[in-house]
């Protein structure tokens, strides 16, 4: 959904079952933060008091602060089930309490989003009661509101019309679910305890076989809402309920010329930003980690400024793929066994291709378009033991929106200096430095896993290999080769090798071989100053 470039994303409180606040990968809160802090996506945590205590929310909000999140959803809740009455330990009673006490404690430091009900709550007596409980959320302190869904634009329409009359002036984005199965259609009146107009229940009832069909039908009269509420000027955007199915709503979007309208993912930078406001003065970043950006936010989850150099803890490992879940995955890419250095190159280059989607040094399912430009000089590395890790083409002047080089706004220019990065064996490494001799623009620098060091770079100068100039601003350096930070870079690097080494018995050659790399090996990076 990411690639749709949403205003936000916002996930619901406890879906994941247990307790949503834990720092487990399904907690809410968990996967809240990742997707702001890791996936670059503003994000919104849905909060339910029902239940809880003014400390047990303060501990919930607190969490969702020290991660970044700024966005709050307040929401009473379902009541439990086995329960008549409402339980006594709740401090609150309403979603408007919740609203009340977030302001009380933070201010204005979150944005809070409350629930809007075009057709009425379902646990109030009339339409209006409801409408009035919901001026005393938004008087209580709430930003903005996002509408229950509904089944005709009318009733959206209505809803805005009447909020406006009572005074409720705040935003107001309409729900929108669009109908996916057979299935769904009946999770939907159960969680709406709503009742679709009976033209949509007979048309589903003619399709109830055919779950394609269903979808198409469901994304047909979903565009037709959204059209209506559009033109109709009531809202000018929506919020989707995709219940983790993107294809429906992707479909939707497209067709209103509302999915990533600009034709081409927009970079701020020539990495993936974090949408955490702390990182929003973040404008410069060592090389190093390109292929695996979610490790040098981790590693840099605490500065408060970027780069300050207090690397701490490396806590590489958080981003490693575990290390037996998915073993028989990484042996079908990276060798059921490996009898050479030959084939350990092979690996690399099935990498460059796109055969395997991953290696230990980078995070993400492809390589950057732009290796494609260097693709045959990778190869021919690759094939003869250089192993590597992370690269860049030389860019002179390209704008700012080409759609492999860009970044920033538009208008402006972008460049790059040739760069690369690999694992060397000792004996050649030695005779590549007499070459690098002949070549006054390069500089590089080496380690080995032990801290040994060679560079031509003496002065030891932080070398800035991508910039981009743009209408009215200073020129924007915002990657580089650092060489204090090469040294941390390389003890993760070198560590890595690990995740494809203990894929092998102990006393197998793959084993011995991979050992050979990681104790042995030079790491290395090499810039060419003339791009």
């Amino acid at each position: 959904m990411a690639a749709g470039d949403p205003l936000f994303i916002d996930v619901t409180w406890g879906a994941g079952g247990g307790d949503p606040s834990t720092t487990d990968c399904t907690g809410s809160l968990c996967v809240c933060s990742t997707a702001l802090n890791y996936c670059g996506l503003p994000s919104m945590l849905h909060l339910t008091c029902v239940d809880s205590s003014r400390d047990s929310i303060r501990n919930v909000l607190e969490k969702a602060k020290e991660t970044g999140i700024r966005n709050i959803l307040a929401l009473r809740g379902d009541l439990p089930v086995d329960l008549t009455v409402r339980p006594k330990t709740s401090d609150f009673k309403y979603a408007s309490d919740l609203v009340a006490f977030i302001r009380e404690e933070y201010g204005d430091y979150f944005g809070i989003c409350v629930a809007g009900y075009p057709n009425g709550h379902p646990d109030c007596d009339d339409f209006e009661t409801d409408l009035m409980y919901l001026k005393k959320k938004v008087d209580a302190g709430a930003d903005f509101i996002i509408t229950q869904l509904f089944f005709e634009a009318k009733t959206f329409i209505h809803f805005v019309k009447r909020c406006r009359e009572i005074g409720i002036e705040c935003p107001i984005i309409p729900g929108v679910l669009p109908i996916q199965s057979y299935a769904s259609i009946r999770h939907l009146m159960k969680l709406s305890k709503l009742r679709p107009p009976a033209a949509i229940l007979e048309e589903i009832e003619k399709h109830k076989d055919d779950d394609v069909a269903i979808r198409k039908y469901g994304v047909s009269i979903s565009v037709k809402l959204c059209r209506e509420i559009l033109e109709s000027k009531a809202a000018n955007g929506f919020h989707f309920y995709t219940l983790n199915r993107e294809v429906a709503v992707k479909e939707i979007l497209t067709e209103l010329g509302m999915w990533n309208p600009k034709g081409v993912a927009s970079k701020e930078m020539p990495w993936l930003t974090s949408a955490n406001e702390k990182r929003s003065n973040e404008g410069i970043r060592p090389i190093f980690w390109s292929g695996r950006p979610k490790s040098y936010l981790m590693r840099t989850k605490d500065w408060d400024e970027f780069p300050n150099g207090r690397w701490g803890d490396p806590e590489y490992y958080l981003f490693r793929a575990p290390p037996s879940s998915d073993a028989a995955q990484r042996r079908a890419m990276w060798g059921d066994s490996l009898e050479s250095f030959a084939e350990i190159g092979q690996i690399f280059c099935n990498f460059i291709q796109g055969k395997i989607t991953r290696l230990p040094w980078s995070e993400e399912a492809s390589l950057s378009s732009e290796t494609k430009h260097i693709e045959t000089q990778l190869m021919f590395l690759n094939t003869h033991g250089i192993f590597t890790t992370n690269s860049q083409p030389a860019v002179n002047g390209v704008p700012s929106t080409d759609p492999v080089y860009g970044w920033g706004e538009e208008e402006g220019y972008v460049y790059q200096k040739a760069y690369l990065e690999f694992f060397i064996a000792p004996d050649v490494f030695e005779k590549l430095m007499k070459i690098f001799a002949n070549y006054r623009s390069i500089r590089y620098h080496a380690l080995n896993r032990d801290g040994k060091m060679f560079t031509n770079d003496e002065g030891g100068s932080v070398n800035a290999v991508t910039w981009g100039a743009f209408p009215s601003k200073e020129i924007i350096q915002p990657t580089v080769v650092d060489p204090e930070s090469f040294p941390i870079w390389k003890d993760e690097a070198f560590e890595l090798w690990g995740e494809w080494r203990e894929l092998y018995e102990k006393g197998s050659t793959a084993r011995a071989l991979i050992k050979e790399i990681r104790d042995t090996y030079f790491l290395v990076n090499v810039v060419d100053n003339d791009y």
